[in-house]
């Protein structure tokens, strides 16, 4: 089994800023073709205007909670690779939760952008590559990895909304993994501990002590750096990891095997 990605096609969501564009780089360098989709086409173009240039990196800008932007990235990608192999869900959004507020939206809109848009995703992007397969009896049909956070494993009052979008996506993962198995289409999740995302540096900035917090209850004693999550989705969508799926492979440093951080935010 190989654990090269070069020549392969991936659309990586959440792609203008933090873990999302680390992954996209990531995968461009190591020689597959990346589309870049994000809604924030200022940060798409800012962060990565020249290396969207090269001929293996694309960027694709519009609101993935629509259907039609959905099928218009799909046609989008096609448009410049032929082809899909791997979908990167990697679009979400951390919003704190009042849990006694019945005024409080925030649970309904982090499924909607957490778990929804990567249910379309996945449905739309399997569709395709069941249909680039035929033909091809054995062999690698695609891989979709999915985006989560331990604070899907953990109680966190005040996240309550974005924890339930996690647990929820943790439970979507295996769900279409099993559904896409026949198709040889592999699903798995990367639940994430801290890392040094866009969410977390803001965080950083409004609650300093946080971050000792957090190195405090982590057993490797420090954040995570974006690279690290990109190596973790690159082994998952590989050939290498042909007999992996609908596995929640968590990177947290050992986090979760201590009791939880009481966190302002992520």
């Amino acid at each position: 089994m190989s654990f090269s990605i070069e020549g392969k096609t991936a659309i990586v969501t959440g792609a203008a800023n933090g873990v999302g564009l680390s992954i996209a780089r990531h995968f461009a360098n190591k020689g597959a073709n990346v589309m870049l989709a994000d809604m924030d086409e200022a940060n798409l173009i800012s962060e990565c205007g020249e290396d969207c240039d090269d001929q293996n990196m694309r960027y694709f800008a519009g609101d993935l909670r629509e259907k039609l932007t959905i099928a218009n990235l799909l046609s989008a990608t096609l448009d410049a690779f032929d082809r899909i192999d791997i979908l990167v869900n990697g679009s979400r959004q951390v919003l704190p939760t009042d849990p006694l507020n019945p005024d409080d939206d925030s649970v309904d809109e982090l499924l909607a952008q957490n778990l929804s848009t990567s249910l379309r995703m996945t449905r739309m992007v399997a569709k395709r590559m069941i249909k680039q397969s035929e033909g091809h009896e054995e062999g690698f049909a695609g891989a979709i990895v999915n985006l989560s956070s331990i604070a899907g494993q953990r109680a966190h009052p005040e996240l309550l909304g974005y924890s339930v979008s996690c647990a929820a996506l943790d439970q979507m993962t295996r769900s279409m993994a099993v559904a896409l198995a026949p198709h040889r289409i592999r699903v798995n999740a990367v639940a994430m501990g801290s890392v040094m995302s866009s969410s977390l540096k803001e965080t950083l900035k409004e609650h300093r002590d946080y971050r000792s917090d957090i190195e405090g209850h982590t057993p490797l004693g420090r954040v995570a750096s974006p690279n690290e999550l990109s190596e973790a989705v690159h082994f998952l969508a590989c050939e290498g990891a042909g007999f992996v799926t609908g596995q929640i492979l968590t990177v947290d440093g050992g986090r979760t095997l201590l009791d939880p951080v009481s966190a302002p935010a992520h």
